[in-house]
C-alpha cells in the first residue's frame, strides 16, 4: 500500500511539473527599448521564443491596429531574415496630431531564409514606431507564429478586464504617459546628481587627507633635519671640550 501510495504522489508530482513547464507560457510578446511614450516615437521588440521541440519558427505576421493607426513603422534587418511590410487604406481616416491619415502600415511578416528559430532557442523583431496615439493606454497587435511543418499558432486573444490570461493572447504594448516619462527621467537625473554629489565630497575629503599627509611629512622633514643638526652640534663641542 505504501508503495502505491508514494508512486501516485510520484507520478502527480511528474505531471504537476509537466504542466508547470508548459510551453503555453512561452508565448509571443511585445516590449518597448526603454518606454514607449505617448505622442512619441519608440523602438520596440517582437520577442519570438520557440515554443516547439521538434520544428522551428520559420514565419512571423504581426498584425498592426488599425483603431490607432502607426503612420511611422520602420523594422530593422535582421540576418537570416526578409521582411514585408503591408501598408493598407484605412477604413476611416484618422486624425492624428493635427494631420489626417488614410493609410497605415497594417502588417509586417518576417520570412527565415534558414532554419529560423530553432528549439530552444529565442528571436527578437525590432521596430521603429511612431507617433505613438495619446488617447490609450495600449496597443494590441496579433499575431501569427508559423512552424517548419506549416503549423500555425494564433496569438490573437486580448486579454479582456478581471479575466485571466487567455491561452494565446495577443502581443499587447503598454504605453507610458508624457509625465510619468519625465517623472521617471527626474528620479534618473537626481540619482545622478546625488552620485555626483557623493563622488565630489569623497574627492574633497581625500584632498583634505593628502594635504594634510603632505603638511605632515614635510614637519617631519624638518624636525628630521633639526635633530641631525643638533646632533652634529653636540658632537663639536664635545671635541672641543
Amino acid at each position: 500500500m505504501k508503495a502505491s501510495r508514494i508512486a501516485a504522489a510520484a507520478a502527480v508530482a511528474g505531471s504537476a511539473v509537466v504542466v508547470l513547464s508548459s510551453p503555453a507560457f512561452a508565448h509571443v510578446s511585445v516590449q518597448p527599448e526603454g518606454a514607449a511614450v505617448k505622442g512619441g516615437y519608440a523602438v520596440v521588440d517582437f520577442k519570438v521564443p520557440n515554443e516547439r521541440d521538434d520544428a522551428s519558427t520559420t514565419q512571423l505576421e504581426v498584425t498592426f491596429p488599425t483603431d490607432h493607426p502607426l503612420a511611422s513603422v520602420l523594422p530593422e534587418p535582421i540576418s537570416g531574415w526578409t521582411v514585408k511590410v503591408t501598408r493598407s487604406k484605412l477604413a476611416k481616416p484618422a486624425e492624428m496630431h493635427g494631420e489626417t491619415i488614410t493609410e497605415a502600415v497594417t502588417k509586417v511578416t518576417w520570412t527565415a531564409t534558414g532554419k529560423g528559430v530553432e528549439p530552444g532557442y529565442f528571436q527578437k523583431f525590432p521596430v521603429s514606431v511612431g507617433m505613438l496615439p495619446t488617447d490609450t493606454d495600449q496597443l494590441v497587435f496579433k499575431a501569427l507564429q508559423t512552424y517548419s511543418d506549416k503549423q500555425v499558432v494564433r496569438w490573437i486573444e486580448v486579454q479582456k478586464d478581471g479575466a485571466e490570461e487567455p491561452e494565446n493572447p495577443a502581443p499587447t504594448l503598454e504605453l507610458t504617459s508624457a509625465s510619468a516619462a519625465g517623472s521617471t527621467a527626474e528620479d534618473a537625473s537626481d540619482t545622478s546628481a546625488k552620485t555626483e554629489t557623493t563622488a565630489s565630497d569623497t574627492t574633497s575629503s581625500d584632498g583634505s587627507a593628502d594635504t594634510t599627509a603632505r603638511v605632515l611629512g614635510v614637519v617631519g622633514i624638518v624636525v628630521g633635519a633639526a635633530g641631525v643638526a643638533y646632533g652634529v652640534l653636540a658632537g663639536r663641542r664635545r671635541t672641543t671640550v
